[in-house]
């Protein structure tokens, strides 16, 4: 029998931040820009992919994500959708918070 933290622990899903910037054609579509985001939180939900935030910011990049999904794949193909559509471009970044963090290290 499973104790119910094993349990836990195969259901976790993995977040991720995705820096993105915009490409010369959103920057020119600038005002549909979160049109295009509410599309994306609809895409991704179908992809199984949950976006816990979206931000506009200011500096070196244009905006953050912050995903979560079960599988890297997942991820993967969403945001190489994202992407395909010419907008932005994303640097991407796998997270853990502090437990996770302990436990790959070895805490």
């Amino acid at each position: 029998m499973q104790r119910p933290d094993e349990e836990i622990e195969r259901h976790i899903m993995a977040r991720y931040i995705s820096l993105l910037r915009f490409t010369e054609q959103g920057a020119k579509n600038l005002k549909k820009s979160t049109n295009r985001a509410h599309t994306f939180d609809k895409i991704a939900a179908k992809a199984g992919v949950k976006i816990e935030g979206q931000y506009w910011t200011l500096g070196a990049y244009d905006g953050v994500l912050i995903l979560d999904a079960d599988s890297e794949q997942k991820v993967l193909r969403c945001l190489s959708q994202l992407a395909s559509q010419g907008n932005v471009r994303s640097e991407t970044m796998q997270t853990f918070i502090d437990k996770e963090f302990d436990g790959i290290v070895g805490k």
